[in-house]
Formats: structure tokens, sequence, C-alpha cells
């Protein structure tokens, strides 16, 4: 490396805010307090696994945040078709784990390629709208290929079967399709035929996934069986309290009531032992992450850079979102991870891949990338 790319470096790194930085080392760390507590106060299997990952991730979210954001732009494409292409190699050849064939096993990691098409659907087409005049983004010839690059990837998703992904999937193309200007009157459609579609969708469901609609509507209905998670889930939440129990006191995850309590159920943990106030505390947390996302969109002078960081803002906006409300009964189980807390190696490389580059945008904000939107 030469004098002035040590200098660039160096610069980039002051640019960064050191701020919202420390914001996701307290959220990893309070995630490893808790996978510690949840195995009775040993480092393993979890906390120990997910801390040197948590480290080596944090890395890679800081490279990724230095690399010029107009390199983003040319491999949007390229990046879309290598995960495409993974999609597909799980559908051949994917290892299956808890019923779903969504992993494909490289050895020293099992990747999921779905989690990071919640990424590529957002970079690919904060590029496929960086060029696009804003007055024919409704127009049918522009619209179809945006919406070929939700669909494909979404509907093999579902066939893993992975329904709490795909739906992020769905969710993060539209997202972006609504920041670039697609008229009201198409999502207002969209969701009019989802309405007529939803009976037809449910029939053709497997069976636990219906039951985990119907569960949603009445968790009292099988408490034991299907309805089992969500009400061991509330009774942890409620039992709680305002102040919690106490770390290393939690009783319906140390005596094995609470299931999947180091993955998608792990905020149901987390406040039986440490309360409301530690559910705050997340909430706060990943508020003012949130806030500084948005800001730095806005204020981004390239169109692709501010498509960007909103597109990603909102990806993890919904990660947390879906999770807190489905551990809350108030959304279907649909098996989404609480970022940055729960256990899991393909979910957090997402979530900090996605900070990653929104540190890019915000060190590039006044980066020219070219297109027709550009500010200033």
């Amino acid at each position: 490396m030469t004098f002035t790319d040590a200098s660039a470096v160096r610069a980039k790194l002051a640019a960064i805010n050191w701020w919202m930085f420390m914001a996701i080392l307290i959220l990893g760390m309070m995630g490893l307090a808790v996978l510690f507590s949840g195995a009775g106060g040993h480092m393993k299997p979890w906390a120990l696994n997910q801390g040197i990952r948590f480290v080596g991730l944090l890395v890679i979210m800081l490279v990724i945040a230095l690399v010029d954001i107009r390199s983003w732009l040319k491999v949007a494409y390229p990046v879309y078709g290598i995960i495409m292409f993974l999609l597909l190699l799980v559908e051949v050849k994917g290892r299956v784990g808890g019923g779903s064939q969504r992993w494909i096993d490289l050895g020293v990691i099992n990747l999921q390629p779905s989690e990071f098409m919640k990424l590529a659907i957002v970079l690919v087409l904060a590029r496929y709208y960086n060029d696009m005049p804003r007055v024919s983004v409704t127009q049918w010839h522009v619209l179809w290929p945006a919406l070929a690059m939700i669909g494909v990837p979404a509907i093999l998703t579902l066939l893993q079967p992975d329904l709490g992904t795909g739906l992020l999937i769905v969710f993060g193309g539209l997202t972006m399709m609504w920041l670039a200007g697609v008229a009201w009157w198409f999502f207002a459609g969209g969701l009019a035929a989802v309405a007529a579609l939803a009976p037809i969708a449910f029939h053709f469901m497997r069976p636990y996934q219906r039951n985990r609609i119907l569960i949603f509507l009445d968790p009292a209905s099988d408490p034991l069986k299907t309805g089992y998670h969500i009400t061991q889930s509330k009774i942890a939440i409620g039992s709680g309290g305002f102040l919690g129990k106490g770390f290393l006191n939690g009783t319906q995850s140390h005596l094995k009531f609470l299931p999947e309590m180091h993955t998608d159920f792990i905020f149901a943990m987390m406040s039986e032992e440490l309360g409301m106030i530690g559910g705050l505390v997340i909430i706060g947390l990943y508020s003012l992450l949130f806030a500084w996302g948005l800001w730095v969109a806005i204020s981004c002078r390239s169109h692709f850079g501010r498509m960007l960081g909103m597109g990603l803002t909102m990806t993890i906006f919904l990660y947390l979102a879906i999770n807190l409300l489905m551990v809350m009964g108030l959304a279907p189980v649909v098996g989404v991870p609480l970022p940055l807390i729960s256990y899991g190696g393909s979910a957090m490389m997402t979530v900090l891949m996605a900070f990653g580059l929104i540190f890019c945008v915000s060190i590039n904000r006044e980066t020219r990338v070219g297109g027709l939107h550009e500010v200033g």
C-alpha cells in the first residue's frame, strides 16, 4: 500500500461514525450475554462461537465501509447473479435441516444464500433505478424487470420453504420500488390482488405454515402443541416485569420451557431476565441506528447512495419489527431472528454487511456516482 492509499484509508476511518459503531458493538455484546445466560452460564455452545463470528464480521463490516461506493455500483449485477446461482444450487444439492432445504455446506460454514439475497435485492434495485428517468418508473417495460428480480429469488426461497426470508426479500424489493417513485396505485392494486389470492395461497401452504396463521389468530386453541412457542414466549416476557428476574435467573429458558430461546425467541429470554428495561435498551439502540441510517440516506448526493442507504435501513428495520411482533404474538411465527442478538452466522453476517454498506454511503455522501438524479 502506498502512502497515498494509507492516507485515504485513514481519512475514511476518521469519517466513520464511531458512535454508531459503538451502538452496534453494545447490541452484539448484549446478545453474547444473553446467549451465555441461556447456556446456564457457559460460553459453549453458543456464546463462544457467536463471539468469534461477531469479531470477525465487525472487521468485514469496516472493510465494506472503506470500499468506494462506485465499486458497489459496478458489482451490483454480478453480486445478484452469484447469489441467484447459489439459490438454484440450494435446490439441487442444498443441506436439509429442520425440515427445510436452505443451506450449502462449504465445510467451514453452512451458508444460507437466501439471507444474502436480502442485501442483493436492495443493491441491484438501487443500481437498476440509478439511471432510470423518474417519469418512467411506473411504465410496464420498467416495472417487469424489477418485479422479476424480486419474484424469482422470493419464489426460490419460499420453495425451501422459508416464509420469513421470502417475505423480507419481497418487502425489501417493494420498498426499493416505492423509493424509486413507483406510483401509489401500483401498491394499492398489488395489495388488493394479494388479499384476493390469500385464500388460494393459504390452501397451498404446508400444514405447519397454516397452523402458524391459525395459532396467531387464536393462540389458546392449542397451547401445548402448535401454540406452545408463542404461549411460552408471552409467559417469559410477562414474567420479567419491569426490571426482570435478574441475569442468569430466567426460569422459562433455564427450565427449557421456552423453545428456540437462542434464535427466534431470544428477545423473550432476555425480557424475562432483564425486564422491560432490557427490551427498551435494545429498541432504543436500534432506533438510534435507524434514525442515523435515514439521515445518511437523505443527506447523500447520489441517487444510488440514497436508495441503498434507505433500502438497507428499512431491511434491518423489518428484521427487528417482524421478530418483535412475532415473539409478542402480534404476528405469525415466521422464523426471523433478532438482528445481532440471535445465535446464527448467516443472519449476523447479513446485518453487519448491511451496516457496512450504510457506513460506506455515509463516508461517500458527497461522491458522485453518475445517473440522472445527482443532487447539487
